[in-house]
């Protein structure tokens, strides 16, 4: 399992979060921390998700301004 903490990325964070995805271990869990804002990264970061060939098994807000994925190789 690992983290990878995306908030400083702000709205930005797809494209190293698909570039992480890539590269990431096969059956290893990946966790992703970024920022939500007005909630739409939320289903950008499902469909990327999905688009790598990952399951999406979690997604929660983290506190008042971040969101965590949870994401394993399908």
């Amino acid at each position: 399992m690992k983290r990878y903490d995306l908030r400083h990325l702000k709205d930005e964070f797809e494209p190293r979060m698909k570039e992480i995805l890539a590269s990431h271990p096969e059956k290893e869990v990946a966790i992703f921390l970024f920022e939500i804002g007005d909630f739409t990264p939320i289903q950008r970061s499902a469909d990327l998700v999905k688009e790598c060939g990952y399951e999406l098994m979690n997604s929660l807000k983290f506190n008042e301004v971040d969101w965590t994925v949870v994401a394993k190789k399908a």
